[in-house]
């Protein structure tokens, strides 16, 4: 019974912590974002000119998609999660490598699916145009996405890799809230140069950014965390930052 009990405590945190972890980290972004400091677009009008879905429709959709992220992750849960005491029970070095093998396969997993996502004209106009309604993506705008493909993406995706790496409950707790941080990290639309995850996992919004623009469908799928599979198998198109007078930074292809 402890452990029935156990167990849906941990259900509860799976679907809860990353929805609050993706809001508060976004507010940070949208509040660097009033500065402009940092940002790839210096004036304020580019996002809502660019854009083809206004903020509202954006900040509802995502709202949407997280409801049912939040069912299925209580489902999903049940079928894969373990025991919570077998967190406890596995030395700390052991769980970071297992946490360390999901990423790979998290990032695996949305490689290919998001580049068949590409490669296939039905699948993108019904389904992944969506997402790249945000032509200047920002943070709270990470997880805009036709729910059912955002569900297999993202959710399925993140309970594969759990799965795979045999991840602890507590661990995949954590798991998929960085999976949330790092899927924001690369749509915030600025660039940090010191950011630490940034520079540890490779992936940023520079890279990304690319991805997003005019003509760039064709190259730097990875995400949400490494990039080598865009440089194993030629899609990967290196980028350029500039500092723009006056503040801000400008992104561009960078030249072979």
């Amino acid at each position: 019974m402890e452990t029935c009990v156990c167990r849906l405590r941990m259900e509860i945190r799976a679907a809860l912590i990353p929805f609050v972890v993706y809001w508060v980290y976004s507010a940070l972004y949208m509040a660097l974002d009033y500065g402009g400091k940092f940002n790839f677009r210096r004036r304020p009008d580019d996002e809502d000119k660019k854009n083809l879905a206004s903020k509202r429709q954006v900040f509802f959709g995502v709202l949407i998609h997280q409801a049912f992220q939040a069912a299925l992750t209580l489902y999903l849960f049940k079928i894969v999660a373990g025991g919570c005491s077998t967190s406890s029970s596995q030395p700390f070095v052991f769980i970071m490598g297992r946490l360390a093998a999901a990423m790979v396969v998290m990032d695996t997993w949305q490689y290919f699916l998001h580049r068949f996502m590409h490669s296939n004209a039905l699948l993108y106009r019904y389904s992944h145009a969506k997402h790249h309604r945000l032509v200047a993506p920002y943070a709270f705008g990470a997880l805009y996405y036709h729910t059912p493909e955002g569900l297999l993406l993202n959710t399925v995706g993140g309970f594969v890799a759990m799965a795979a790496a045999r991840l602890p409950p507590c661990a995949s707790v954590l798991f998929f809230s960085l999976v949330n941080v790092r899927t924001i990290d690369i749509h915030c639309g600025m660039w940090l140069p010191r950011h630490p995850l940034n520079r540890l996992f490779g992936n940023n919004a520079a890279f990304h950014e690319l991805h997003h623009r005019q003509g760039g469908g064709e190259f730097n799928f990875s995400q949400p965390f490494f990039v080598f599979w865009d440089k194993i198998l030629g899609t990967h198109m290196p980028y350029a930052v500039e500092e723009e007078e006056g503040g801000g930074f400008h992104v561009k292809p960078a030249k072979a």
